[in-house]
């Protein structure tokens, strides 16, 4: 009988925090500059040069840890990891392994079968981050710079539970944690500017068995969609290997996207750790601890949850708003202005976000304010504008300054609603169709509809087909 095999599959996720410095010394936290700009004695570790932990980056890092629903440890110390590498001069790597910041924390995700699936997360501590080496070739020869820039910046690593048991899981689980810490405040989180980085650990066993077979750690993925197919590869690649009765050895491996493929990297090796004398031990106390609690802005869920309570939306409705900190703040402060929450949502996540996303800008990049946005939402409520007519000039908003009413003035936009005009249009469609308005008053109410488009179609595609349809009908059944 062949045996079926489930796979087990932890990640560890390293996110870069967002403080303005690094995290032992005053140079800029700063993604993009020239190599080795942001350096001092500290991050480039010269003999002599004395650590001061920044006090911004552990409330970072609390914050982030709350977020995740991780219990806080009070005390935590920095440890010594130990290993000689050329993006590494002193030989060790600061990072909390024996007392992190915190721990036994969760995330939620939708499983594939639509129910919801806890997945846990073991440890989350502080690190420094390492330089960046850049492998180059100048002629024939083949070089490697490094650029200390990165040498310092202030890491979380988000150890898991190894509760993942397919690709999708984990896309999920590392989904949750590109919504969760950004909206929390802690971080950038992007796979592509390697503000986040994240390594799979993979292992096979028989299906319902508890035991935990040796892993193989997947690196170098830069998408969530990497993550999976990398995952999926190694499944697969474990699989044939045990059918054919070959060892899995514990090691590190790359994922190739251009093979789609993983390749053997190294063994997979772990140096010692040991208390580091030169940094104190962390101390947050409640008082402080409570302060970053109160500080820390409302999470996507909680959001999500107030806008369905708040505003009367729909959960979908909802989460369409609440997809990031920016777009949920741009919602509310066009409801605020006035304009009714369906509304308001109907616009800005089915027209303004993916209109701006075709443009390759954020909200705040855009020349459409909030206020900008609610002036063009109560033209097309009050009916100044019909939809139609607002569609264009949403995008014609993008280019220019000028409020909303007086693009639509000058574009011709407003609606064809002055007595006059309208009644010359009415009058025009029941002259031409005489075979519509006899069906209208046989009963055949569909014909209502054909004489509407008429109109609309005779207004050049301003007039409000509301307002078209019900001085149609009342013309129709004066009659």
């Amino acid at each position: 009988m062949t045996t079926k095999y489930e796979a087990v599959v932890g990640l560890e996720i390293h996110v870069q925090l967002n403080a303005a410095t690094k995290m032992f010394c005053d140079c800029p936290n700063r993604f993009g500059d020239e190599p080795n700009q942001n350096t001092c004695p500290i991050c480039l570790w010269f003999p002599g040069a004395s650590a001061q932990l920044s006090r911004e980056v552990v409330e970072k890092a609390v914050g982030v840890a709350m977020t995740l629903n991780c219990t806080i440890n009070q005390r935590s110390r920095f440890d010594q990891k130990v290993y000689y590498y050329p993006d590494l001069p002193k030989g060790f790597q600061l990072s909390q392994f024996h007392r992190p910041l915190a721990g036994n924390g969760w995330v939620e995700i939708t499983g594939e079968d639509g129910a919801l699936r806890r997945l846990r997360i073991r440890t989350l501590h502080l690190e420094e981050d390492v330089a960046k080496l850049v492998h180059e070739t100048e002629g024939k020869t083949r070089v490697s710079l490094v650029d200390f820039n990165r040498a310092g910046c202030p890491l979380v690593e988000i150890v898991t539970e190894p509760d993942m048991r397919s690709p999708y899981e984990a896309m999920e689980f590392v989904n949750a944690i590109r919504t969760l810490v950004p909206g929390a405040g802690g971080a950038e989180c992007s796979l592509e500017r390697g503000t986040m980085r994240v390594d799979a650990n993979i292992s096979l066993r028989p299906a319902g068995s508890q035991e935990l077979n040796v892993k193989v750690e997947v690196k170098n993925m830069n998408s969530v969609r990497g993550i999976g197919d990398a995952i999926a590869y190694e499944i697969k690649r474990q699989q044939e290997l045990i059918q054919k009765g070959e060892a899995i050895i514990l090691h590190t491996r790359l994922w190739d996207p251009k093979s789609g493929r993983t390749l053997p990297m190294r063994e997979k090796f772990s140096g010692p750790c040991v208390p580091d004398p030169s940094v104190p031990e962390v101390v947050i106390s409640d008082q402080w601890l409570a302060e970053i609690k109160n500080g820390l802005p409302e999470i996507p869920a909680r959001k999500q949850l107030r806008f369905v309570e708040e505003y009367g939306l729909t959960e979908t409705e909802a989460a369409g708003l609440t997809v990031s900190p920016e777009s949920a703040d741009y919602s509310e402060a066009v409801i605020r202005a006035g304009i009714p929450a369906r509304l308001a949502a109907q616009w800005i996540a089915g027209r303004l976000l993916p209109a701006a996303a075709r443009r390759g800008l954020t909200l705040a990049e855009t020349k459409i304010t909030p206020e900008r946005l609610a002036g063009l939402l109560a033209l097309v409520e009050n009916g100044k504008i019909n939809p139609n007519a607002g569609r264009q000039l949403l995008e014609l908003l993008f280019e220019d300054g000028r409020t909303p009413a007086e693009i639509a003035r000058e574009q011709g936009l407003d609606q064809a609603a002055d007595s006059g005009e309208l009644e010359k249009i009415l009058a025009r469609v029941l002259a031409e169709n005489p075979r519509a308005v006899e069906d209208f008053r046989k009963g055949r109410s569909q014909s209502l509809g054909f004489l509407t488009g008429q109109a609309v179609r005779l207004s050049g595609g301003k007039a409000d087909p509301r307002l078209i349809r019900q001085k149609l009908e009342e013309k129709l059944r004066s009659e």
